[in-house]
C-alpha cells in the first residue's frame, strides 16, 4: 500500500470532485497519510480525516437548491454577504466539534491573512475554526477573526498548497487543481453507476431537520440574482488558475489532477453527483 501526500485545491461546489478522487485512492490500494487543503479542499479534507466522509456525500448529494440558500445566513455587511454560521453549524451537528491535533491524518488547512498578505497553515485548534477562515472565499463570505488576524480564502495566494507537504515522508505527493482549463459544453459529465451507487438514506434526517427549523424561522427568496457574485467570483477563478499554474511548475507534485475551472459554478452544491463523478474518473486517467 502506498502512502499519499493530498493537496486539494480551492474552486467552491467544484471541491467536490475532491471526494471522487479520495474513493478512486481508497478503492486502489492508497493510504492518505497527510492532507493539505484550500478553501473546499480544507473542508472535505478535514471531513475526511475526521472520518465522516461518508456522512457528508450522503448529505450533499441529497441538497437542493433552495436548502443551499436557507444555509447562507445573510450578513448585510460590506466585507462579505454570507457569515457563514449556518454552514459551519451544519456541518457541526453532521460531522463533530474536533481538534485538528486529534485528527488521525496529519491536517493543513490555509488562509491567508488579508492585512499582512501572507499565507497562513492552521494545523492546531479547532477544525472548524480552520475551515471557516480557509472558505472565506472574498464578497461571499466574511473574514474570519481567527489567530488574532482576519482571514480569507487561503486561494488568494495560494489555491494548490503544496508547500505544507514538503516534510511529509510518503511514497507520493498528489495534487489536486480545481482551476483547471476550460472545457467547452460538450465535454459534459455522465454520472455512471460507480457514483450512483452511494445512495442516501437515514443518515441525512438530523441536518434536514436542522435545515426545515430555519425554513420555519425566516422567509426565504425563491431565486436570488448572483450576477455580480458570479462575475467577481469568474474573475477570481481565472486569478487562482493563473497562480495555481505558477506554484504546481515551480514545486511540481508527484501526480496532479485538473478539474476544469468551469465545471460547475461556484455555488451549484446540487451537482454533486457530477462532480464526485468527475473526480473518480480524473484520477483513474491520471494513475492509468
Amino acid at each position: 500500500m502506498k502512502s499519499v501526500s493530498l493537496v486539494l485545491g480551492s474552486g467552491g461546489a467544484r471541491g467536490l470532485a475532491h471526494i471522487g478522487v479520495i474513493h478512486w485512492l481508497e478503492e486502489h490500494n492508497y493510504r492518505i497519510q497527510s492532507i493539505s487543503g484550500c478553501s473546499m479542499g480544507a473542508l472535505i479534507g478535514g471531513i475526511y480525516a475526521a472520518g465522516k466522509l461518508d456522512e457528508f456525500e450522503k448529505w450533499v448529494r441529497a441538497i437542493t437548491k433552495l436548502e443551499i440558500i436557507t444555509l447562507l445566513d445573510i450578513s448585510w455587511n460590506k466585507s462579505g454577504l454570507v457569515k457563514g454560521d449556518k454552514i459551519i453549524n451544519t456541518l457541526i451537528d453532521l460531522v463533530g466539534d474536533m481538534k485538528i491535533e486529534d485528527l488521525p491524518i496529519k491536517y493543513t488547512a490555509v488562509a491567508a491573512d488579508v492585512n499582512e498578505e501572507k499565507e497562513i497553515w492552521i494545523n492546531s485548534g479547532r477544525l472548524f475554526d480552520a475551515i471557516r477562515a480557509s472558505i472565506s472565499l472574498p464578497m461571499l463570505f466574511t473574514p474570519h477573526y481567527y489567530m488574532g488576524a482576519h482571514l480569507i480564502d487561503g486561494g488568494v495566494l495560494n489555491p494548490v498548497p503544496i508547500a505544507p507537504t514538503f516534510s511529509d515522508n510518503t511514497d507520493i505527493t498528489l495534487a489536486v487543481n480545481l482551476g483547471g482549463k476550460l472545457i467547452s459544453n460538450s465535454n459534459a459529465i455522465d454520472i455512471n453507476d460507480h457514483q450512483k451507487k452511494k445512495n442516501n438514506d437515514g443518515i441525512n434526517e438530523k441536518i434536514n431537520n436542522y435545515i426545515q427549523q430555519l425554513k420555519n424561522k425566516i422567509d426565504l427568496p425563491q431565486e436570488i440574482d448572483w450576477g455580480a457574485y458570479e462575475i467577481a467570483n469568474q474573475a477570481f477563478d481565472a486569478m487562482q488558475s493563473t497562480i495555481a499554474r505558477q506554484k504546481l511548475a515551480a514545486y511540481p507534485p508527484d501526480r496532479s489532477i485538473e478539474i476544469a475551472r468551469n465545471a460547475c459554478g461556484t455555488l451549484e452544491f446540487d451537482r454533486a453527483d457530477e462532480m464526485i463523478t468527475l473526480g473518480y474518473r480524473k484520477a483513474q486517467e491520471s494513475f492509468t
